[in-house]
């Protein structure tokens, strides 16, 4: 029986320990997002919180952000800094210089009540190995999950928490699931995840959370976004300057097709016109007119029964002059050659 209550004062030793830390403080940890705003709970605040003081823990020791209930005016972020309710700390757009051990401490009369009130306050941060700019359908990309921690090593956080970082898409399912996602672990608090981006990947967004004892505390998230001349194949885009480029030189094409359409129909017409040449000549007061007439031979292969072509020639004199007195006379001379 003596050694039943042994082990049981042993174990109310230890769950004591782990709620309290071994120097009697509460302990907490927050978690959140880069950019959000975060409220620090002082889980032993008093009814009056003008005797409330919080302090940030630096490597060189603890700096005061909040005394006697007002917030130090020789800090940088005092302007992000505020005293809420309950005499919690509310701290706005939270970066990853944020992240550390802040405690909450009540004094009375100038002597501290009670013990600290400690919280851990840990920043999850998503960023990517490339820029928007560079993002584009085919091109790989690395996304990189990281929670940042001070004074506590991840390793312990893992195992004394239960802390875990999950990739997972809109629907809350797990990417490590997907063989077209490959997440990895250089450290338990830092996580990758490569992929090769597709078309239909602009505007998704990838989601890192951070679970203790397996409940959501915070997610980060990255949305990818092309720009307006990358959301095509890029051999699409290809083929697509090729075909641009090429409209100059088929126009050219096209009018030179036309041109000797045009040609070649004004010579044809000529070719199937009967030609009139008359030709006029002053000679010794004479006139005289030559009149060609040519009709185009038949072809080869045309039946040629009951048809016979000519050639004529006419010649035309008018008003011929001559030595003696005899009157003018009008004389026609004609030739008939037959084919």
């Amino acid at each position: 029986m003596t050694d039943k209550c042994l082990v049981y004062l042993l174990g109310l030793i230890i769950l004591r320990s782990n709620l309290t830390g071994t120097s009697g403080v509460n302990e907490t940890h927050v978690f959140c997002n880069s950019g959000e705003n975060v409220l620090l709970l002082c889980n032993n605040a008093l009814s009056d919180c003008t005797s409330t003081t919080w302090l940030y823990d630096t490597h060189s020791g603890a700096v005061e952000l909040i005394a006697e209930g007002k917030t130090k005016n020789d800090i940088e972020r005092r302007e992000r800094l505020s005293l809420g309710s309950n005499c919690s700390l509310n701290i706005k757009k939270v970066t990853k210089e944020d992240h550390g051990s802040y405690s909450c401490r009540q004094y009375v009369n100038n002597k501290q009540q009670g013990p600290d009130a400690r919280v851990y306050l840990h920043v999850l941060q998503v960023s990517s190995s490339s820029s928007q700019t560079e993002l584009r359908p085919g091109s790989s990309v690395t996304l990189s999950c990281l929670l940042i921690s001070h004074q506590i090593p991840c390793d312990t956080l893992v195992q004394t928490e239960d802390i875990r970082l999950l990739w997972v898409n809109l629907a809350g399912v797990d990417l490590q699931t997907d063989p077209r996602y490959q997440v990895s672990f250089s450290e338990k608090c830092i996580s990758t995840l490569k992929t090769t981006l597709l078309n239909e990947d602009h505007n998704r967004e990838w989601r890192c959370q951070v679970t203790q004892r397996k409940e959501v505390k915070a997610s980060a998230t990255y949305t990818v976004k092309y720009s307006d001349h990358s959301t095509t194949n890029p051999s699409e885009s290809h083929t697509q300057v090729i075909v641009i480029s090429a409209v100059p030189a088929a126009l050219a094409v096209v009018l030179v097709v036309v041109l000797w359409v045009i040609c070649k129909n004004r010579t044809d017409n000529k070719r199937r016109t009967d030609s009139y040449v008359v030709k006029e000549k002053n000679e010794h007061n004479g006139t005289y007119e030559t009149i060609n007439m040519s009709i185009p031979m038949p072809n080869i292969n045309d039946q040629t029964d009951d048809v016979t072509y000519s050639e004529v020639t006419a010649l035309s004199k008018k008003q011929v002059q001559v030595d003696n007195d005899h009157s003018n006379d009008t004389v026609t001379y004609a030739a008939i050659r037959g084919t």
